[in-house]
C-alpha cells in the first residue's frame, strides 16, 4: 500500500497565519451543568469510608480523637489509584502514601521551628506548587494535588512540638498503611477489574464513533468522538501493559477486544457497534472474557500494540519537570496564588489563612477556562456546603461519634457526587473540612461559616487573578513540539506502509500515542486567555493525516494475518512487556 494512498503529507498542511494575539472569552454557561458520573465512583467512595472508619474508630476508643488529622491524613490516599490495574496500584499506592507523609512531615517541621503567620503561608504555598507539578508530572490521577494541599496546609497552622513530630508522623503512615490495604483489597476477589474496565471503556468509545460517523459523516462531532475513541484505546493498552507478568493470558485475551476497538476506530464504517457494546457488557463482573468471533482455541490473535507503552520509551521524570515543561507556568500560578490568598486571608484577621490557600491551589486545571469554570464552581460548591454544614452541625455537636458518623456519610457523598460536578462534590466536602477542625473541640459554627465563607472568597478571587497574570505563553509552543513529533511519526508510519512488507505496529503505537498528545496539547491551548495564535488548521490536516495512516496500517496488520507472523515473537512481546 503506497504512502500517496493512505494520508496526505503533513507537507501539504496549510501555511502558518501570521501570529497574533487573542484574548478568549471566560465563559458562563454549562459551568454548573452535571454531567454522567463516573462508572468507579463508588470504589474510592467506599474506600476512603473504610480507610478513614477504621483509624477513627480506634482512637475513639482511645479518647484521642485530637489525633484524627495525622491519621486521616494516610486514610485519605484512599482516594487514589483506582484506575489502575493492582500490580500498577501496589507500586503508585506506596508512593501516594510516601509523597503524603513527606507533605506532613514538611508541615510539622515548618510549624514546631516557627510560629510565623507569614512563613508558614510562603511555605505552603510552595508546597503548593510542588505537589500540584509531581502530581502532574507523574499522572497520579484524580484527585490530584488537592488532598496533598489541604492536609499540609491544615499541618502547618495546628500547634506543634518538634518532639511530637515522629509519633504523629507514625499515625499517618499507619493510617496510610490501611489506605494501601484497602485500596488493595478488591485484587482479592477481581484480579483483572481495572483492565477489563479500561477494556470496555474502549469498546464503547469505538462504539460510539462508529455509530457518529455513520450518523454525520466528517463533522467535527464526529471527530470529537474519533479523538475519544483514540485516547479510550490507547488507555485500555497502558492498563494492560501494566498489569504485571503473572497475567499474560488474561492480557492476550482482553487484547483481543482493544485490537477490535482498534479496527472499529480505523474502518467505523466496517465496524459493528452491536457487538462492541455486548462484549462491554460482558466484561463486567468475574465471567469469561469474550472471544470474538473468529478465532480459533490456541490460535495468537494479532495484538497490535504490546511491544512497548504506546508512546515508545517511558520519558524519565525529570525531562517532564525540565525548563521547557507545560507544567512550569501552572506551578507559577498555584504558587503565586495561593501566597496571595493566604496573605489576603491574614489581612483580613481570618484565623485559618490555610482555607484561602487550598481554595486558590483548588482552581488551577491545565488552562485559564478550565481554571476558571473550577473558581466558579469552588465558589458555588462552598457556599451551598455552609448551609449544609449549618444543617449537619446540631447532629454532629450531639458527641464524638455522631461527629465521626457526619464525617464519613460526607465523604461518601463527595466521592459521589464530585465526578458529576466539581460544585456538587464540594457541597459535601465543604461541611466535612470544617467537622474536621472540631475534633479537638466543638466550636462555634457562626464562626467557621463566617470564616469558610470570606476564605472561599478570597482565594477564589485572588487565585483566578494570579492564573490571569502569569500567562502560559507554552501552551502554544507545546502544540508546536507536538505537532512535530506527530507528523514524524505519521512519516515513520508511511514509510513502513510504502516499504511493502514487515509489522507496522511499533510506528503504529508510535503515531497512536502522539495523536492522543497533540490531542491534549491542542484542547489544553485552546482555553488559554491569552497567547498567540494557535495553529489550529495544521492541527487538524495533522489529525486527519494521522488518523487515515493508522486505518492503513490496521489494514496491513489484518492483511498479513496471524499466520504470517512470528508467532513465537508475539509471545515474546506480550511476555517481555513492562509491568
Amino acid at each position: 500500500m503506497s504512502s500517496t494512498s493512505s494520508s496526505t503529507p503533513p507537507a501539504s498542511a496549510p501555511p502558518h497565519r501570521p501570529a497574533r494575539v487573542r484574548v478568549r472569552r471566560l465563559p458562563l454557561a454549562g459551568v454548573l451543568r452535571p454531567n454522567k458520573p463516573s462508572d468507579i465512583w463508588f470504589k474510592p467512595a467506599c474506600s476512603v469510608v473504610v480507610a478513614t472508619a477504621i483509624p477513627n474508630l480506634t482512637l475513639l476508643a482511645l479518647g484521642r480523637l485530637d489525633l484524627v488529622m495525622y491519621t486521616m491524613a494516610g486514610s485519605f490516599c484512599a482516594l487514589y489509584t483506582h484506575h489502575l490495574p493492582y500490580a500498577a496500584r501496589a507500586r503508585a499506592l506506596a508512593w501516594v502514601v510516601a509523597g503524603m507523609t513527606a507533605s506532613v512531615a514538611a508541615a510539622l517541621l515548618t510549624a514546631s521551628l516557627t510560629g510565623s503567620a507569614a512563613i508558614l503561608v510562603a511555605v505552603g504555598a510552595v508546597l503548593a506548587a510542588l505537589q500540584k507539578t509531581l502530581c502532574d508530572a507523574t499522572r497520579v490521577g484524580p484527585p490530584g494535588h488537592l488532598i496533598f494541599t489541604f492536609i499540609s496546609s491544615a499541618t502547618l497552622f495546628a500547634p506543634s512540638d518538634i518532639g511530637q513530630v515522629p509519633a504523629h508522623l507514625a499515625l499517618t503512615l499507619a493510617g496510610g498503611a490501611v489506605a494501601w490495604l484497602v485500596g488493595m483489597a478488591p485484587a482479592l476477589l477481581r484480579p483483572h477489574g481495572p483492565e477489563r474496565r479500561a477494556t470496555a471503556r474502549a469498546l464503547r468509545a469505538a462504539a460510539a464513533y462508529a455509530d457518529t460517523a455513520r450518523a454525520e459523516g466528517d463533522t467535527a462531532a464526529a471527530e470529537r468522538a474519533r479523538s475519544a475513541a483514540a485516547g479510550a484505546v490507547h488507555a485500555a493498552w497502558q492498563a494492560l501493559l501494566a498489569t504485571g507478568s503473572r497475567t499474560a493470558e488474561a492480557r492476550r485475551a482482553l487484547g483481543r477486544l482493544v485490537v477490535r476497538a482498534e479496527e472499529a476506530l480505523a474502518a467505523p464504517a466496517a465496524a459493528d457497534p452491536d457487538a462492541l457494546r455486548s462484549w462491554a457488557a460482558r466484561l463486567r463482573g468475574t465471567s469469561a472474557v469474550p472471544r470474538p468471533a473468529g478465532v480459533r482455541p490456541g490460535e495468537r490473535d494479532e495484538l497490535l500494540g504490546v511491544e512497548a507503552e504506546l508512546a515508545g520509551p517511558t520519558v524519565p521524570l525529570w525531562r517532564r519537570l525540565g525548563p521547557g515543561s507545560p507544567l512550569l507556568p501552572i506551578a507559577l500560578r498555584t504558587a503565586v496564588g495561593c501566597a496571595l490568598a493566604g496573605y489576603a486571608s491574614l489581612a483580613l484577621g481570618v484565623g485559618r489563612p490555610y482555607w484561602a490557600l487550598v481554595t486558590a491551589a483548588s482552581l488551577y486545571q491545565a488552562n485559564l477556562t478550565l481554571t476558571w469554570n473550577r473558581g466558579v464552581q469552588r465558589v458555588v460548591g462552598n457556599l451551598v456546603g455552609v448551609l449544609a454544614f449549618a444543617a449537619i452541625a446540631p447532629f454532629a455537636h450531639l458527641g464524638h461519634a455522631e461527629l465521626i458518623v457526619s464525617c464519613l456519610a460526607l465523604a461518601f457523598g463527595a466521592e459521589a457526587l464530585i465526578s458529576r460536578n466539581y460544585w456538587m462534590g464540594s457541597v459535601c466536602v465543604t461541611p466535612m473540612a470544617l467537622l474536621v477542625t472540631e475534633f479537638a473541640r466543638f466550636q462555634q459554627p457562626g464562626e467557621l461559616i463566617v470564616d469558610r465563607v470570606v476564605d472561599t472568597l478570597v482565594g477564589a478571587v485572588l487565585g483566578v487573578a494570579a492564573a490571569i497574570l502569569v500567562t502560559n505563553r507554552r501552551a502554544t509552543d507545546h502544540i508546536e513540539r507536538a505537532l512535530t513529533a506527530a507528523e514524524r511519526a505519521i512519516a515513520q508510519a508511511e514509510a513502513g506502509l510504502a516499504a511493502g512488507a514487515g509489522p507496522v505496529e511499533p510506528a503504529r503505537r508510535g503515531l497512536t500515542a502522539a495523536l492522543v498528545d497533540l490531542r491534549a496539547a491542542a484542547d489544553a491551548a485552546a482555553g488559554e486567555w491569552w497567547q498567540r495564535a494557535l495553529p489550529e488548521q495544521r492541527v487538524v490536516a495533522a489529525e486527519r493525516a494521522g488518523h487515515r495512516t493508522l486505518a492503513a496500517t490496521v489494514r496491513r496488520s489484518r492483511e498479513n494475518g496471524p499466520a504470517t507472523r512470528d508467532r513465537e515473537g508475539t509471545a515474546d512481546a506480550w511476555e517481555g512487556a513492562p509491568a
